[in-house]
């Protein structure tokens, strides 16, 4: 059987941005006959991410990611639709994810790698599984309760950078319902910025662009930064550890800032911000949602019902085509999204 899948045709090299010409669209040969354990599923979303830089890199720098392969499939998050099935625990008609799902219209795959959803979860809106009630909203949701140290009633300030995307809008909403008093969103247009505040429920926000970013800042905390939830590093993620209190405490979540430059994970900190951090007793733990298996199903449930008593808003940002998932990944890497960033496969 013949179906159109995105490939990754070149590497975008040493500490360079990935341009368009790295993904081929090509016609992918998938078996015509099912072996035992597999399935075989429509697509109808994919997702997007930043980490997914890293592996375009011969080597991704993190021991829990492989690189892409030249000529293969690109794959990542996904959701379809069962048509065929040759596993006991799927039938067609099913609706189901996985972290491996190929850029392809149709996939053949192990029914091990495979969850199956329920819709009723989401009222429907199964994308949702890809972002506010998956990887992302567990990511903001885990990190914020196993690293932030958040008490209700403590009066405590969250600084959230990366604050219009998938885990950052996120985050800074269950900051508050999980008992900051304020929480600051840190994006790059004005836009964003209002958004987050009018629609988010963010106290305020800052344009990091702007050129007035570490005074806008301290006008947004005067009393300085309890918790950090930081999704970029880099210069804003310094700026931010300058303004935090003693004992405070860093959500080290993402760094898409550096993912361009062939750099360790976590990259290393200006020698002023080390000193901060250890003259404050400032924890900055690396947090990987991996690390928690046993909290992803009640997450899951939370994320969900947060969802539905409306305590928890979605934001995504639709591109339809399979296609245009290598632009709609390059269009997230430069903040062209708000909330989460999904492709539409097919209805």
């Amino acid at each position: 059987m013949i179906v159109q899948g995105v490939v990754l045709h070149s590497r975008p090299g040493a500490d360079t941005e990935p341009v368009a010409e790295n993904f081929l669209l090509e016609d992918i040969n998938i078996a015509d006959d099912l072996t035992t354990g597999q399935v075989r599923a429509r697509t109808l979303y994919l997702s997007v991410d930043p980490y997914m830089r890293c592996r375009m890199n011969e080597d991704t720098g993190a021991e829990y990611m492989q690189p892409w392969q030249l000529g293969e499939p690109v794959d990542g998050g996904g959701v379809g639709v069962v048509q065929e099935s040759m596993h006991c625990d799927y039938v067609p008609g099913d609706f189901v994810t996985s972290m491996t799902w190929p850029w392809q219209t149709t996939v053949v795959i192990e029914g091990e790698l495979i969850q199956k959803l329920d819709s009723q979860l989401v009222d429907g809106h199964l994308s949702y599984f890809l972002g506010a009630v998956g990887m992302p909203g567990l990511t903001a949701l885990l990190g914020v309760k196993e690293k932030g140290h958040v008490t209700q009633g403590a009066n405590q300030t969250m600084v959230v950078s990366g604050a219009a995307g998938a885990c950052g809008s996120l985050a800074g909403q269950i900051g508050h319902l999980e008992g900051c008093s304020r929480v600051v969103g840190i994006c790059g247009t004005d836009e964003k910025c209002s958004i987050l505040v009018k629609e988010l429920g963010f106290d305020s926000a800052v344009n990091y662009k702007k050129e007035t970013v570490e005074e806008d800042l301290r006008s947004c905390c005067p009393d300085g930064v309890d918790v950090y939830f930081d999704n970029v590093g880099g210069q804003i993620s310094d700026i931010v550890i300058s303004q935090m209190k003693p004992n405070s405490h860093v959500i080290l979540c993402g760094q898409i800032s550096q993912y361009n430059k062939m750099v360790p994970y976590p990259p290393p900190l200006p020698a002023a911000t080390e000193a901060v951090l250890k003259e404050r007793n400032i924890t900055r733990d690396r947090f990987l949602v991996l690390n928690y298996p046993d909290k992803n199903r009640p997450g899951i449930l939370q994320l969900s019902q947060w969802v539905k008593e409306g305590k928890l808003k979605v934001r995504e940002t639709v591109v339809k085509g399979l296609e245009n998932t290598g632009a709609a990944f390059l269009s997230m890497m430069k903040g062209g999204n708000i909330g989460k960033q999904i492709v539409q496969v097919s209805e």
